[in-house]
């Protein structure tokens, strides 16, 4: 008899659902630890990205071509939260799926995106601080460190509803990533899964909440270093803008809320209307007879 090593779209709306349940009945302090290796992991991703491609963001020309090779390497960050283990807040919005089926408290999903987004907070962070103190923003002759300032001020100075839009477009890739991650059954599966919409992503130029927790404070200490500064380019009146509280107002805020819309509203949310909430009773029969009776 053949069997699929992938999962169809309605199995994976269920084995969400059940990733769901068991994320949200872990103990708190494990959430907190996961979340922190995440933010980790998203941070690592970010910093081998610039590190690849800060010479070709520098020129107009190349800038395009940057975005992708940047985009090829980022999806690492993902592979390393689904496979080895770590809880990431973007992904953790599609817990909203499990909430509508009436499986999950909706205080227990927002403990849980508390508890996550914390530690992934203290995670990227905490990387952004080694990374400004390893010495290695000095690559390319500073140019590495100029670039790290000119993102950070980039993302600070976008408007509300863009960093808003942005943020959605972001996790409705990502969240798919994760959510074709759960329909493979073999890791070859889930890393081709993650590949191609985190490539998609970064090449786009989306914006992400936790990536974001590495980027803008990477930027904020780097501004500290007057060889950086220089390097940056970027204007004094503009630099001054790049700040904890514009990180947070101006774009920790906004892109989380989109993220938050684009993961569960629009991927969770919608599959979970399609394949459960509106089926019919005959497809549902058949629908319960595939369901998979525990997440992997």
């Amino acid at each position: 008899m053949e069997t699929n090593n992938y999962s169809t779209p309605s199995e994976i709306t269920y084995t969400t659902i059940q990733t769901g349940i068991k994320k949200v009945g872990m103990k708190y302090s494990n959430q907190f630890i996961l979340a922190i290796l995440a933010g980790a992991f998203i941070a690592f991703a970010a910093e081998g990205s610039n590190m690849a491609a800060f010479n070709l963001f520098a020129k107009p020309e190349t800038y395009g071509l940057g975005k992708a090779l940047a985009g090829s390497i980022f999806g690492t960050g993902l592979m390393l939260v689904i496979l080895a283990g770590g809880e990431l807040f973007t992904g953790n919005t599609m817990i909203l799926g499990g909430v509508l089926d009436g499986k999950i408290k909706l205080s227990a999903m927002l403990k849980n995106w508390f508890f996550v987004y914390s530690g992934n907070f203290v995670g990227s962070v905490f990387l952004a601080y080694m990374m400004v103190h390893s010495g290695l923003f000095n690559s390319g002759a500073n140019v590495l460190g100029g670039m790290t300032i000119k993102i950070a001020s980039y993302k600070v100075g976008l408007p509300f509803m863009s960093a808003f839009y942005l943020g959605i477009m972001c996790n409705m890739l990502v969240c798919l990533a994760v959510w074709m991650a759960y329909g493979a059954k073999d890791m070859v599966g889930k890393i081709f899964a993650i590949f191609f919409p985190i490539w998609l992503f970064i090449t786009s130029g989306f914006e992400h909440s936790v990536a974001n927790m590495y980027y803008i404070p990477a930027g904020i200490l780097a501004k500290a270093n007057p060889s950086w500064v220089a390097q940056s380019h970027v204007a004094p009146e503009v630099l001054a803008k790049l700040n904890w509280g514009t990180f947070i107002t101006n774009n920790l805020i906004p892109v989380t809320l989109g993220n938050i819309v684009g993961g569960s509203l629009f991927v969770a949310g919608v599959y979970w209307f399609v394949y459960i909430k509106n089926v019919s009773k005959k497809e549902s029969v058949s629908s319960n007879q595939a369901r998979p009776s525990a997440a992997k």
